[in-house]
This record gives structure tokens, sequence and C-alpha cells, in this order.
């Protein structure tokens, strides 16, 4: 388990702590931070805090960082299209019909399982359900899925999402 330390200073009191947290490092996305803190992960003056928490100058926040769980999604030979592909990202032409994420009623020939079984490095990466999804379109919809191999790209590209600059 690693250990990451903050101190608010003046210029952060009032943020909420998972603000704070995700401006405050560029390794973890958002939706994992407040899954750590929600587990307990996150400690304000040495006391377990919430995500909502609002900070003051001089509070000491400790981090504990913890491996995410082993994902129980199988890695399965399924063809995929894809379109581009670098060191941090592919990007996958998404047939309609198919699945992106394991979910109740469709646990195989997601596209979740062919990636695993294309990038083994994915498991984690956005949660353990969702390894390097970064959005996603309904079964019935096909259309290009952006995948992130790493938690700085995932976190970049959900951003770039949410500020609808992609």
């Amino acid at each position: 388990m690693r250990r990451l330390e903050f101190f608010v200073d003046p210029d952060h009191k009032s943020l909420r702590l998972d603000i704070f947290l995700s401006e405050s490092q560029n390794e973890f996305s958002r939706s994992r931070l407040k899954k750590l803190i929600e587990q307990g992960y996150a400690l304000v003056n040495n006391y377990p805090a919430q995500a909502k928490y609002r900070l003051k100058t001089g509070d000491k926040i400790i981090l504990r960082i913890v491996a995410p769980s082993v994902s129980k999604v199988e890695a399965e030979s399924i063809p995929l299209k894809i379109l581009y592909e670098d060191k941090v990202m592919l990007a996958v032409d998404k047939p309609a019909g198919m699945v992106v994420h394991p979910a109740p009623g469709h646990g195989r020939g997601t596209l979740v399982n062919a990636l695993l079984s294309h990038c083994s490095g994915l498991s984690g990466i956005g949660g353990v359900e969702r390894p390097g999804i970064v959005h996603r379109l309904d079964k019935d919809t096909s259309g290009v899925v952006l995948v992130a191999k790493n938690e700085i790209a995932h976190r970049t590209l959900a951003r770039q999402f949410k500020s609808r600059e992609i």
C-alpha cells in the first residue's frame, strides 16, 4: 500500500476533498479517488472523511493507495476492428449488438472481454468491471469507442469527454 500526503494551503480551503485530490495529482481519476474515499482510504487529520468534506487551511490529508481488486472479467479472443492504437489509447469500431462491458445477462462476448485479450494491461484502469473504458455506447448502437491503456490517459480522455472537447 502506497501513501500520498497533502497539506491544505489557504488557496485550497473550502474545496471538496474529492476535487482537491483530483486537482492535486494526475495519477488517478476522480471516480477512482471517490471509491478510495468511500472505502475509508482518505484521512483528513487522521480521521476518515467523505468526498464532500470541505477542506480547511492546514488540514493534513493522507490518501492510502490500494491496488484495485483483480477483475473477474475474462479475456476472450473476439475479433476487434481497431481504427487507431498507440501506447496510451486505442479507438475501436464497436458493432451494433455488442455490449460494451459485462452486466447481468451479458457476462461474456462483450467489448471488454475482447479488449482484455488484445491489451493485457487494462485490468483495473477505469474500474475492474470496465477496464480502459472511457465512455460507452448502447448495445444496439455502432460507433467508435475510445479505450485508455493507463490511468493518466483514462483521466485525460474522461475530462475531455466531460468538457465536450471530444
